[in-house]
């Protein structure tokens, strides 16, 4: 077999399941994948040791639980440290609803990943959905696929690891090569490139192959192609601004109901959510998805229905024209519309040491776990943060990092993260939690990161700090709202945040008209809207964002009725000719 070829491998003492589910793969997944079977767990272990020796890929680890095998569980748990980067399933068989309590418990303490109900016919394509979806989530981790974008850049280098993540994130095939490497070399003589400015992005699906030397974002959607500007005497309903979860939701609404909706992200799909390795609480996804996962099918659901999408490009500021907003664009252009949603989310707040700015890149990230965990391989890593998010990026990191530390400002997680990731962070092996802890300083190896300096908060500047050894830093903290781009008649509260509502308690001091009361997730300006993180007293999860989106359409209608469009006066003639006309086919 091609030592190149995933491992799927199924350990299980019940003789049945381990045929069904040894038929099962190898006849849907057999021609991409080497399927192992083991009889015994003792068996199970020695191969995957045997793998991890031989540098073998091992994509899916599947183990039994139910009366004929009480032992697949732990099997499971001790098989993440042979192959952490492997989806781990537990399959337990239809009507054994007794074992469902220890399954469930085991899965919130990190057992395994998923639950498979074992098939019982062929054909089974409830039993493939939860394969295939655990296969393209281990896929998507590792970055494989083909290479639509090759990337050229110096390791460490800030705009790479941007561009990186960006293309990483919009579900853009990128395959990275360092300068100075064999595949490097050759590609930038195949293109006839010496000595170019980096990075260097060579775009394979077009033809010929597009070469762009350290190119703006404006550049990037350009040479990509996918979204174009649109006329400039179009006027839409509504302008989305930002493709997170509560922007993606209200453009699936929005277009399925009819408004014409255009929709500007200056990033990527997703968002903060589009970084989140693996969301388990969303309703309807009982084995979790992730957060790239749910906005490329969020994005993909919204342009289907005829949403309007404008990539790497911002929004530089709202105009006023009559019953109309003029948007400007980054890129120039201005987007015309009757209705504007704000749905730019947030930041994560920077720490503001020199030392560690001037690694960012080199070792220091805000949020992007995703894309540079598997860089982080054998080494100690530290995530700074307290809500799901940074206990997402623990989890996903332990899956490559030696060791993963999460440093906490507070004395407890309880109050800022869900029950389920502290549970899975209590029972990850390589993973600990110091409370009380905040950072002061970095220290750092041929111009990479390589270690940290934590103290008390608020310890006084003469008491001695701890140092940590580590590879990479992911600061997960706080939040600054994007709203430096809106006018000042837009009020926020004291952090920045949007005020909306009957609770602006502006007195209509900036509002344009004072004559009704603003409708529940409308700013100080009418026809101004703003849902998610950014609006001000939002809950920081996916679902209330996704809700923020939904609801915000009923009010986009009830906006829109109030304040037409003004008919324009016929031209001469006009009204003439259409008199003419039968009574049945009258111009209404």
């Amino acid at each position: 077999m091609d030592p190149s070829v995933p491992i799927m491998l199924i350990a299980t003492t019940d003789p049945t399941s381990r045929r069904v589910l040894g038929d099962e793969l190898r006849r849907r997944y057999g021609a991409d994948y080497e399927v192992v079977t083991c009889a015994d767990y003792a068996h199970g272990r020695a191969v995957l040791e045997g793998l991890r020796r031989w540098n073998r890929q091992v994509a899916l680890i599947l183990g039994c639980y139910g009366p004929a095998d009480r032992g697949g569980l732990e099997f499971l748990r001790r098989a993440y440290g042979y192959h952490p980067a492997a989806k781990r399933g537990v399959v337990v068989i239809w009507g054994d609803f007794a074992s469902a309590p220890t399954v469930f418990r085991a899965i919130a303490q990190g057992y395994a990943e998923l639950v498979i109900i074992r098939p019982e016919r062929l054909r089974d394509e409830e039993f493939h959905g939860a394969i295939t979806d655990a296969l393209d989530d281990w896929h998507l981790a590792q970055g494989v696929g083909f290479e639509a974008v090759r990337l050229i850049g110096d390791v460490g280098d800030e705009r790479t690891h941007t561009l990186r993540d960006s293309l990483s994130r919009n579900h853009i095939p990128v395959v990275f090569h360092p300068a100075g490497s064999e595949t490097a070399k050759r590609t930038l003589e195949s293109v006839d490139l010496r000595d170019p400015k980096l990075p260097v992005m060579v775009l394979e699906f077009t033809v010929p192959p597009i070469v762009l030397e350290n190119p703006s974002d404006l550049e990037i959607a350009e040479a990509m192609g996918v979204t174009r500007p649109p006329p400039a005497d179009k006027i839409f309903d509504v302008v989305v601004v930002g493709a997170g979860p509560s922007g993606l939701a209200t453009a699936v609404y929005a277009s399925s109901e009819g408004l014409s909706t255009m929709v500007v992200e200056g990033e990527a799909v997703g968002g903060q959510a589009g970084t989140s390795s693996l969301i388990r609480n969303y309703p309807g996804f009982s084995r979790g998805v992730s957060g790239a996962h749910l906005a490329y099918r969020s994005f993909h659901q919204a342009w289907t229905l005829g949403t309007d999408f404008l990539f790497l490009r911002k929004v530089e500021g709202i105009g006023v024209d009559g019953a109309c907003y003029p948007v400007s664009i980054s890129d120039g252009s201005v987007v015309r519309c009757r209705s504007v949603v704000v749905a730019t989310g947030v930041d994560y707040r920077r720490l503001g040491l020199p030392q560690l700015e001037d690694l960012v890149g080199r070792g220091v990230f805000y949020g992007a776990t995703v894309s540079e965990a598997p860089s982080m391989a054998g080494k100690h890593v530290c995530v700074v943060g307290g809500g799901n998010s940074a206990g997402q990026a623990v989890l996903h990191l332990a899956k490559y990092a030696k060791h993963v530390t999460l440093l906490v400002r507070g004395p407890t997680l309880s109050v800022s993260m869900s029950d389920y990731l502290i549970s899975q962070l209590e029972a990850t092996r390589n993973v600990a939690i110091r409370y009380g802890s905040v950072i002061v300083g970095a220290r750092d190896r041929d111009g990479f990161l390589a270690a940290v300096e934590v103290a008390a908060p608020g310890a006084p500047d003469a008491t001695p700090s701890e140092e940590i050894e580590a590879g990479g830093l992911f600061v997960l903290i706080g939040s600054v709202p994007r709203t430096s781009w809106l006018p000042d008649t837009v009020e926020r509260d004291p952090a920045g945040f949007l005020r909306t509502g009957v609770s602006r308690e502006n007195r209509d001091a900036g509002s344009v008209r004072p004559d009704r009361q603003p409708l529940a997730l409308e700013t100080s300006m009418p026809g101004i809207f703003a849902i998610g993180d950014v609006r001000a007293g939002s809950i920081k999860r996916v679902a209330t964002a996704v809700g923020d989106g939904a609801t915000v359409v009923s009010m986009l209608h009830t906006y829109l009725a109030e304040n037409p469009l003004p008919v324009p006066p016929p031209a001469p003639g006009e009204a003439a000719s259409r008199e003419e006309l039968p009574g049945d086919v009258r111009f209404k």
